[in-house]
């Protein structure tokens, strides 16, 4: 995720990863506060996104975020081809 990351910031957008949000407070707090946090950190996080990139293999969260996005009726890109070049970046 962090490597796609850096692509989608090449394309001009400024990326958020909801894990990278929520593991640092998880495991300040421990392993057990996970199912607590994560998800809904990670969608708090979404509600303030444009568009969610959905790649990698099988994950119910990711499809959760998915689903979310596209109740909103906002874009949901499954490969970073599909993502806009906003041409914004300095790459």
């Amino acid at each position: 995720m962090n490597r796609a990351a850096v692509e989608v910031f090449r394309k001009g957008h400024t990326p958020i990863i909801g894990v990278n949000l929520a593991l640092p407070m998880i495991r300040a707090m421990g392993e057990e506060y996970y199912d607590e946090m994560m998800m809904p950190i990670a969608l708090a996080a979404a509600e303030r996104c444009d568009a969610v990139l959905r790649i990698g293999g099988p994950s119910t969260g990711a499809d959760e975020e998915v689903a979310f996005f596209r109740g909103r009726g906002l874009p949901a890109y499954t490969t970073l081809s599909d993502l806009p070049d906003m041409g914004l970046s300095a790459s």
